[in-house]
């Protein structure tokens, strides 16, 4: 038998190999497995079967070992590996570590454990003898008589005070069995059991819901390819209808993948999905996948997924990859975030990437959000997806009363610029005594995002990027939100030695010290990744925040997507304009979508919302149609915008970056290169550029860029991949392709 595999060693290149008889019966296409390249012994995937043409198979070298006795990588995942290698421009091998965490690909973190049972029942004559003769194993004969299950050797051995050898003499007379079993440990056992209270029964459907939930259904049973966009409003019940949709699928015999963009959001989604299946379907497990489990997590959950003993994932976006069998349904909950959007090699963007896996299997691809990407809504309008709405909260709830503060105003009457208005700081009191919860949300952690010498304007930079260093009171300290470079914060101007230093701008550390001063008696807790270093400190905010053990919690955006708090009634956007005034064509979408999500924060109980947005742009477009939560309204004018310029979705754009030491270096290989992309491609390809990145200096690396736009990357892609390897590029400088870009920074 001749293979040919795939191997992780920095090269796409198929080698073949001879499979000795002893591994023939385990091996197949997409099963992982260790061959010799040149003079070591690397990991690959099986991806195909057959001889090579024009080379001696007499000359082939041997499959070391097979890894895993089923595929690593099912031919639906070897297929979209391949489709990914193409339209991403990227190397197969990489795909492909990506697919397969680390931990699977080299075994660590493996836990095993040994099992003692009684394999032959002793007669009371032979008893009598063995107690006679050897009572220590007598007594662990009778111990096990009495179990109705196998038991932990090393538990027992403790518990009777045996050796090893005492278990060692029964095995081998055949009166015990040893045997070995995995042991698995499931991430987040701890929130389905408390934490997230959820009911465990289906409740009734509005009359929206149960349309959704019809349609679904109906695409569910006929069992082809679809892609469905649930647009509902926050706190329209999404969740219900993801879970209905679940059911279903499973009912089916099919496997589901559900993913949610930020890892924050995976404990509640965890929660509401093994408690509703414990009671309609018992037995189903949910497997989480993200990158914050630990390896023995990753390695027994996908070990679990792989070996169909279960068929539920939860996770970010990387869960679009995990090994499910049968896979009948993906969603994609809250798919306009960038986050779904990889940012390194291989720069997929998740949301897209479970589209194509869905059409692959044969399954439906569900997209929910209340803010649904102008790229899905477009789709939605051309007929490509079909589109289910939401229009009303669940229960005819009310959607928050949104106050807009205009901060020119709110300057001119404090006389200075302050972090929360009078309208935010009153209704936080009021708030406060009623025993309701507020959440103030900020994009930007740290204290102040930049130090200003107010006599010589001196703006402290970082030494390594081109931009403002960041102020983080809590260790006195200047950050680099870029490189990570920090140094204590200076008491004196390092320009002209003057004591004139003023932090600029807001970040979470100040808003949480303004609370502090203007609420003394509240419980406050801050939620970004400076306070989220610890493992499970989000878990463990968001659970004390749901049993009313903090009064208000300051955060970025993470706490503005999909969290559900029925206590708060409040939420206030302390900066609305931080998303607004970007050098990026998706700013307004951002801003809309970002302040419509945060605003759906409030008011999903009994109790009505408020929510205060400050900002110096009352009048943009953005937050008048998010005051009124006019979606429709919103895409209808930007989208005439986009096809005006036409920007994605009207066209695909393609960013190519170029780094390195020397700027100059940079801004001629790039004019270079973009004199060969335009003889090549001519008319198919508009090009602007080459020049500086909005951000030119990052890590001391330089930075230039090219922009492609064209109405189909898969024609343009894999030629622009061929010419950009034949292309003679300096050794000291990196290029980066990403082909459909959310960040154009």
């Amino acid at each position: 038998m001749i293979v040919g595999v795939h191997p992780l060693a920095g090269f796409d290149k198929l080698l073949h190999y001879r499979v000795p008889e002893s591994l023939a019966a385990s091996a197949a296409v997409g099963v992982l497995v260790r061959v010799p390249v040149l003079n070591q012994v690397r990991l690959g995937i099986i991806g195909e079967i057959g001889a090579p043409k024009d080379f001696p198979v007499e000359r082939l070298k041997s499959v070391v070992q097979v890894v895993y006795p089923f595929p690593a990588l099912p031919p639906d995942l070897l297929q979209l590996a391949r489709w990914m290698a193409g339209y991403y421009a990227c190397g197969l091998d990489s795909i492909i570590e990506t697919m397969i965490p680390a931990a699977v690909r080299t075994g660590a973190g493996l836990k095993q454990e040994k099992l003692l049972s009684v394999a032959q029942k002793l007669s009371a004559d032979e008893l009598a003898a063995l107690t006679k003769r050897a009572p220590q194993q007598a007594r662990l004969y009778r111990f096990l008589e009495q179990q109705f299950k196998p038991q932990n050797k090393a538990l027992v051995l403790r518990r009777l005070e045996a050796t090893a050898a005492v278990a060692a003499g029964l095995v081998k007379r055949g009166v015990l069995r040893e045997e070995t079993r995995r042991v698995e440990r499931v991430a987040y056992a701890d929130d389905w059991s408390h934490g997230e209270l959820v009911a465990s029964q289906p409740h009734a459907l509005n009359t929206g819901q149960q349309a959704a939930v019809d349609a679904l259904n109906a695409s569910l049973q006929e069992g082809k390819f679809g892609v469905s966009l649930l647009h509902g409003v926050t706190g329209s019940g999404k969740t219900e209808v993801y879970l209905r949709a679940i059911d279903t699928a499973l009912k089916a015999g099919q496997g589901v993948a559900f993913l949610v963009p930020e890892v924050a959001l995976t404990p509640q989604t965890v929660a509401r999905l093994r408690s509703r299946l414990e009671a309609i379907a018992p037995g189903h497990r949910v497997v989480v996948w993200h990158s914050h489990l630990s390896e023995g997590e990753r390695l027994d959950g996908w070990l679990a997924l792989a070996t169909g003993e279960a068929r539920v994932v939860v996770g970010a976006r990387s869960a679009v990859f995990a090994p499910v069998r049968e896979l009948g349904l993906i969603v994609v909950d809250e798919e306009h975030e960038p986050a779904y959007k990889q940012d390194e090699t291989p720069r997929y963007h998740g949301r897209d990437v479970a589209v194509v896996r869905a059409k692959l299997d044969g399954a439906l691809c569900l997209l929910g959000s209340a803010t649904p990407s102008l790229e899905s809504f477009a789709n939605a309008q051309a007929g490509k997806y079909r589109l289910l709405q939401l229009p009303q909260r669940v229960d005819d709830r009310k959607l928050p009363h949104i106050d807009i503060v205009d901060l020119k105003i709110e300057a001119m009457r404090q006389r200075s610029l302050p972090a929360l208005s009078r309208k935010l700081v009153d209704a936080m009191h009021s708030r406060l005594e009623k025993r309701e919860q507020t959440i103030l949300f900020i994009n930007r952690r740290g204290y102040s995002s930049s130090m200003l010498c107010t006599k010589c304007g001196h703006v402290e930079e970082c030494r390594h990027c081109s931009i403002a260093m960041t102020y983080h009171r809590t260790d006195e300290t200047l950050r680099c939100h870029l490189c990570g470079d920090s140094r204590p914060a200076p008491l004196r101007c390092p320009q002209c030695g003057a004591p004139d230093i003023r932090w600029k701008g807001l970040g979470t550390q100040r808003v949480e010290e303004a609370v502090r001063r203007v609420l003394p008696r509240a419980r406050i807790e801050r939620m970004d990744t400076d306070a989220l270093a610890k493992k499970n400190r989000f878990r463990q905010i968001l659970g004390d925040f749901r049993a009313g053990k903090i009064d208000v919690l300051v955060g970025t955006q993470m706490i503005g997507k999909g969290l559900d708090f029925p206590n708060v009634t409040l939420v206030g956007l302390v900066d609305a304009d931080i998303s607004m005034h970007i050098p990026d064509f998706r700013a307004n979408e951002r801003t809309f979508q970002l302040l419509v999500q945060v605003a759906g924060r409030a008011g999903r109980g009994d109790r009505a919302g408020e929510v205060i947005v400050q900002t110096f742009t009352p009048q943009a477009g953005a937050i008048q149609f998010s005051r009124h939560a006019d979606y429709a309204g919103f895409a209808e004018t930007e989208l005439k915008l986009r096809q005006e310029f036409h920007y994605p979705p009207y066209r695909h754009l393609i960013h190519h970056l170029f780094r390195g030491p020397n700027p100059e270096k940079l801004q001629f290989f790039a004019e270079q290169w973009a004199k060969v992309v335009e003889k090549e491609f001519g008319d198919r390809v508009e090009l602007r550029g080459p020049s500086p990145s909005p951000i030119e200096k990052m890590k001391d690396e330089y930075r230039w860029q090219l922009w492609y736009f064209c109405a189909s990357p898969t024609r343009i892609v894999p030629r622009l991949a061929e010419l950009r390897a034949a292309f003679a590029w300096p050794d000291d400088m990196t290029q980066v392709l990403d082909v459909d870009p959310v960040n154009l920074g």
